[in-house]
């Protein structure tokens, strides 16, 4: 369980995040709507560790982690998974993949796992291409994968769907939801469409001007409850 707590964060003086509070299991998708520019890419960053909180608390398997480096959240199984990709267009698909593996310990790096190459085939047929030379989707399978294999328990998508074609899209949201039925993985989703948050997430958080303004089970919620914090 990932529990996050009163977090209060921004740049400089500038507080975009207050009080904000979530819960995230593992074996469940966890999406945070809302508007661009309310605080959706703050709040991750904030529990991946780049950005330090001002006030809160950030509760990962029952160890307070709001202090601790990035890497060494990483290392504790949190993953995460930029807007925009940030993959490294230099290396090659097999280098940006091995590059995941550092999260894991020495003795556990054992090669890349097939079941990376079943949920992205594109990836094994352009091992030795640079990354660079992907398309944006095929970029975006490539992040996805990079941070899977190091066998994350908590996957940070922050906007995964943006800007790429829409067979893309259906291919990662069946991977969101099948990652989560194996029960081995949580994921928190960052996304403004409502449409592809309610086909893959078990619960919501809405997040406007930097607060919690409603949550719930995707289930037994109507979509236009949810539809007026997201329309500009």
């Amino acid at each position: 369980m990932l529990t996050v707590q009163s977090i209060r964060a921004g740049y400089d003086e500038s507080m975009v995040l207050n009080d904000v509070s979530i819960q995230a299991e593992i074996g469940k998708v966890t999406a945070v709507l809302g508007r661009n520019g309310v605080g959706k890419s703050t709040l991750i960053k904030t529990i991946a560790g780049l950005l330090k909180p001002a006030a809160g608390s950030i509760e990962w398997l029952n160890e307070n982690i709001e202090k601790k480096a990035p890497e060494l959240r990483a290392r504790s199984g949190i993953a995460y998974v930029p807007q925009g990709r940030e993959i490294f267009p230099s290396l090659t698909v097999e280098e940006n993949l091995l590059l995941g593996l550092e999260a894991l310990p020495k003795k556990e790096r054992n090669g890349l796992p097939d079941q990376v190459f079943e949920w992205f085939p594109v990836l094994r047929e352009m091992m030795h291409r640079k990354g660079g030379d992907l398309s944006g989707g095929q970029q975006q399978q490539l992040a996805i994968a990079r941070a899977i294999v190091g066998k994350p328990k908590m996957l940070l998508l922050d906007e995964p769907m943006e800007g790429i074609q829409p067979s893309i899209v259906q291919l990662i949201q069946d991977v969101i939801i099948e990652i989560a039925s194996s029960q081995e993985m949580g994921i928190i989703l960052v996304e403004h469409s409502l449409d592809l948050a309610f086909a893959c997430a078990d619960y919501y958080y809405i997040l406007d001007h930097g607060t919690i303004v409603g949550e719930g089970v995707t289930d037994t919620t109507h979509k236009d409850i949810v539809k007026q914090h997201l329309v500009v």
